[in-house]
């Protein structure tokens, strides 16, 4: 057999941090970069005696993730506590769902060179976080920061539906936008806000019993993902191929080597030995609050870009890329009510701002730049107070500065001469101090007359109307026609 000859089966779990300010049983911040074990107490270190509360918003910000992915809601779901022993794990058992997750049975729809797949969601459930192990160079032993422990997670757990790292790729991306649009996560993959383990194995085509998995770890980011199923792929097969046996076990990926490494052998839900978490209470949400809920679900993604293509006339590449994120979406929104320029605006964003905004490394609303000053300088543009290429001068002046487009259009007099009898007198001028450019133009040299226009352009300094001047000069090279 080659390795076309088998079927790659992938399945994800997605882990992603919930916005709230207090951590999932206690009272602990949730701040990222704090000093090392100063957001911790007594509930969260698991000392004896203490009990855990439960956080309800986690809980409510993991029912609105389901809902919008189209999951069934437990009539009754519970806590379990999952034992394994580790350092960075203080209570040595983990509170998490087994049997009874909050919710089930959902779906997402990926795009992949035009074929749509459905994967199937099997859960999505509530769990806390461990600690981070320190590990020092050359020291030979390991420091434990707990400040994660107690974090609500929310995991986000696949079927075996995915059949090619692209297909992954494109799952996570449109699981990510999704999550921002909920505004359940900041999905910051370097604060370890969103991580991603992949159970990938191989089976022969048609068949229908699954192959022997392999669970890879250490994968912070899509790319990542990505590359690490790739490469454990051709593992498999080579290793198939050879008449060699797979073996279950967890591998980490060596982003450097470009390698996946065995970690140990993958634990089953046994080994784990999860049974009811005696402290809290089984959680049944009444159906005022899930009504709520659903009520109060913002427009997702999909629902964005229907209605950019359709209502606003964008193309479907430019509603895809104006919608990937949410504050983006909601910045061309924006824009667009107030300048109603809806394609003039998408271009201008996806443009010349994205890039400014991605060259900073910040988000496009911690820009300072305000929707209201690139609706200013688009309507400028409109009205032709100012050029194009003026405009896209003040957008990066104002970006940089913080100043508005109005108040650096005043100080820099870069208002655009619209007067014909001033600009008349700058054509003559011009065409006085350049004669032979005159005669050309009637020779009907079509170069003279973009030499004429950049000439009068320069001596106003840039403000005059380019239209208006191309205008002025043909009257005067040619007065009869």
């Amino acid at each position: 057999m080659s390795a076309t000859d088998y079927e790659i089966v992938i399945g994800l779990e997605v882990h992603a941090q919930l916005t709230t300010a207090s951590k999932l049983f206690c009272g602990c911040r949730t701040l990222f970069g704090a000093a090392a074990n100063t957001q911790v107490c007594p509930v969260c270190l698991g000392l004896p005696g203490v009990l855990p509360v439960i956080n309800h918003a986690a809980v409510l910000l993991t029912v609105r993730t389901a809902m919008a992915l189209g999951c069934a809601i437990a009539d009754v779901t519970k806590f379990d506590r999952k034992h394994y022993f580790y350092p960075d794990l203080p209570k040595n058992f983990q509170t998490s769902q087994y049997d009874q997750p909050l919710s089930h049975d959902g779906s997402l729809t990926v795009t992949v060179e035009d074929r749509q797949s459905i994967v199937r969601i099997k859960r999505i459930h509530l769990e806390e976080d461990a600690g981070k192990l320190v590990h020092q160079e050359g020291a030979g032993y390991s420091l434990v920061d707990y400040n994660r422990t107690g974090i609500p997670l929310m995991e986000i757990v696949t079927e075996p539906d995915i059949r090619s790292s692209d297909e992954a790729y494109e799952f996570l991306v449109k699981l990510k936008s999704i999550l921002e649009y909920l505004q359940v996560s900041n999905c910051n993959m370097e604060e370890g806000s969103l991580r991603c383990d992949a159970n990938i194995s191989l089976r022969p085509r048609g068949a229908a019993t699954l192959g022997t998995k392999a669970e890879i770890k250490n994968l912070n980011s899509f790319k990542a993902v990505k590359q690490a199923l790739d490469y454990e792929a051709c593992r498999q097969a080579e290793a198939l191929i050879a008449g060699n046996r797979v073996i279950q076990e967890t591998r980490l990926w060596d982003s450097v080597r470009q390698v996946t490494e065995s970690m140990r052998s993958k634990e089953e839900a046994h080994d784990y030995r999860y049974f009811p978490e005696p402290d809290l209470m089984p959680i049944m949400l009444p159906a005022q609050v899930l009504d709520g809920i659903r009520a109060a679900l913002p427009e997702l993604p999909e629902a964005k870009r229907k209605k950019f293509v359709e209502e606003y006339g964008l193309s479907a590449y430019d509603a895809a890329v104006i919608t990937a994120q949410r504050e983006v979406a909601n910045y061309f929104e924006a824009v667009t009510d107030l300048c109603k320029e809806p394609k003039t605006a998408a271009n201008w964003i996806m443009g010349d701002l994205l890039a400014m905004v991605n060259e900073k490394k910040i988000p496009i609303g911690a820009c300072g730049f305000l929707p209201a000053d690139l609706a200013d300088i688009l309507l400028a543009i409109k009205k032709a107070t100012i050029s194009a290429k003026m405009g896209k001068e003040l957008l990066r002046e104002a970006v940089e500065t913080g100043k508005k487009p109005a108040v650096i259009i005043r100080e820099k007099g870069l208002a655009q001469i619209t007067d014909e009898s001033a600009l008349d007198t700058i054509v003559e001028r011009v065409l006085l101090a350049h004669p032979k450019a005159l005669e050309d133009l009637r020779a009907g040299k079509a170069a003279s007359m973009g030499f004429l226009v950049g000439q009068v352009m320069k001596a106003s300094l840039g403000t005059a109307n380019p239209q208006i001047v191309n205008g002025l000069l043909r009257k005067r090279a040619f007065p009869e026609g």
